[in-house]
């Protein structure tokens, strides 16, 4: 079962100890939600889009992927 963080710099701390962060974005909504998988649990954010790279810039993930339709994932690097 996922864990909803609510607090940014929370969930940039637990961005660090993750294997791999993925974004997903929903257009319609404006709204992106980020995922961070750790050994125990995958804690998920939700960001809008306006705001979303700034916010992964942010981000200490070994791996960051976007997840786009049809399920391909692209690597992202800064």
């Amino acid at each position: 079962m996922p864990v909803e963080v609510r607090d940014r710099e929370r969930f940039i701390e637990i961005s660090a100890k993750a294997e791999e962060c993925r974004i997903v974005r929903n257009e319609k909504k404006e709204v992106a939600k980020v995922k961070a998988r750790t050994r125990r649990y995958l804690y998920t954010i939700k960001v809008p889009v306006n705001e979303l790279n700034s916010f992964l810039k942010q981000l200490r993930c070994k791996k960051i992927v976007e997840i786009l339709k049809g399920g391909e994932r692209k690597e992202i690097t800064f």
